[in-house]
């Protein structure tokens, strides 16, 4: 019996994901505890999860990517806020360790002070990343862009130049607070905003192909263990099985990322076509303004699971956990995204045939509603995008890893050189 520690940001995108994977670490007979946002502490607990909440310092800092008025901006206060985090994140992580006595730590790859306090630990660690991998490779397109592959010499010099400055951007507004937390933790500094992803015993990424480039150069300790979909368990709602046109499910983003514009052009797109709009927003968007009419049904919560089955289409702000749930259900997307990690997983889908990609400069009545019309000609194209995802491992996979990881195999590959940095 091992005993797993998991750390998470305070984000329900990133504690839900994992919720699969750690099922089926307690099926086999290990302990397992997780830190995480306290709206999710009941919710695991139901599930036969034991969890607490992260300290209360960690959610009070806020994340303003939001106020950003250039990518750049949002880019550089959005890591900035997240680093400021480790200040409380790292400490609370050293507090649940003396707690809890683990013998493996499972880190979210955004908690970036306990990610510092876990390497710096005797501890077997695993970076856990609920998204696409943001790591170099032959074939991969610059993180951050959305950018389409590209072979041949020209794609060869576009990559290598585009790595380049996607490591300078990244590592301006990330390494000087990064470096500050792992000064303090003892350990050496890194060099490259890369380095993060060698600095680990092992790399958990929840996805695979096609949400994953094809990789053929991925480093050892790097496991692609594929999507593991998850819902907050809630009574199915009695109107899904009416008869009546298909359902479109719109969704903006779980933790407020000011991207209510796609809620109110989704409602403005679709209120007269022949579909049914199931519009969900979390209680952070207070409803946007926007209330229940004609075809238009606006909820707060409605698990993805009951809705997906019924959908002819998703539209979307592109966050890796509705993305991931669609694409798992054959469920072509319209994804408009509004920053962070979303175009890339837009880019992904796109590529995969099973979806249609909406610039938010772009973003109107017109422009959204061709989108929508555009998808749902693409379910065959989703379909088969969903058969990969779902050969992937998921929840049996992720055990697997983390397992063999407590059981001490694998090389230690802490403080290596800058090697996915070349």
């Amino acid at each position: 019996m091992t005993r797993f520690l998991v750390y998470t940001a305070p984000a329900t995108g990133h504690v839900v994901p994992l919720v699969p994977g750690l099922l089926e670490l307690r099926r086999r007979g290990h302990e397992v505890h997780v830190r995480t946002l306290p709206a999710m502490v009941g919710p695991l607990r139901a599930a036969g999860i034991s969890a607490d909440a992260v300290d209360h310092r960690v959610t009070a800092v806020e994340v303003t990517d939001f106020r950003a008025t250039s990518d750049t901006e949002r880019l550089r206060s959005g890591q900035v806020d997240l680093v400021r985090r480790g200040e409380f994140d790292g400490p609370d992580l050293d507090a649940a360790i003396a707690e809890h006595r683990p013998d493996v730590l499972l880190v979210d790859s955004i908690a970036y002070g306990a990610q510092t306090r876990a390497q710096a630990s005797p501890l077997p660690t695993a970076m856990v990343l609920p998204s696409v991998l943001p790591v170099r490779g032959r074939g991969i397109p610059p993180y951050g862009l959305g950018l389409k592959p590209m072979s041949g010499p020209l794609g060869r010099v576009r990559d290598a130049v585009g790595w380049k400055m996607v490591e300078r951007v990244f590592g301006k507004a990330m390494l000087p607070g990064l470096n500050g937390l792992r000064r303090a933790a003892g350990l050496p500094e890194f060099r490259s905003p890369l380095d993060q992803f060698t600095a680990q015993d092992a790399v958990i990424v929840l996805t695979g192909e096609p949400l994953e480039y094809p990789r053929t150069d991925l480093p050892a300790h790097v496991h692609l263990v594929g999507a593991q979909p998850w819902d907050l368990p809630a009574e199915r709602p009695a109107y899904l099985d009416e008869p009546g046109d298909p359902w479109v499910l719109v969704t903006c983003s779980t933790d407020y990322q000011g991207d209510e514009d796609l809620a109110r052009v989704a409602v403005e797109a679709l209120r007269d076509q022949p579909v049914r709009v199931l519009l969900t927003l979390a209680e952070a968007y207070d409803g946007a303004g926007l209330a229940s009419a004609g075809n238009i049904r606006v909820e707060r919560f409605v698990p993805h699971g009951h809705v997906l089955p019924h959908c002819a289409a998703v539209v979307t702000h592109g966050g890796f956990g509705i993305v991931s749930k669609a694409m798992a259900a054959g469920v072509p997307s319209v994804i408009v995204p509004f920053g962070r990690d979303q175009p890339e997983i837009a880019r992904r889908v796109s590529e995969a045939g099973a979806g249609v990609t909406l610039r938010p400069k772009d973003l109107d009545a017109r422009s959204l509603r061709v989108a929508v019309e555009r998808a749902r000609a693409m379910t065959a194209g989703a379909q088969a995008a969903a058969a990969t995802l779902r050969a992937g491992g998921g929840a049996t996979r992720f055990a697997d890893v983390a397992v063999a990881l407590g059981a001490g195999e694998g090389e230690r590959v802490r403080a290596t050189p800058s090697e996915l940095a070349r």
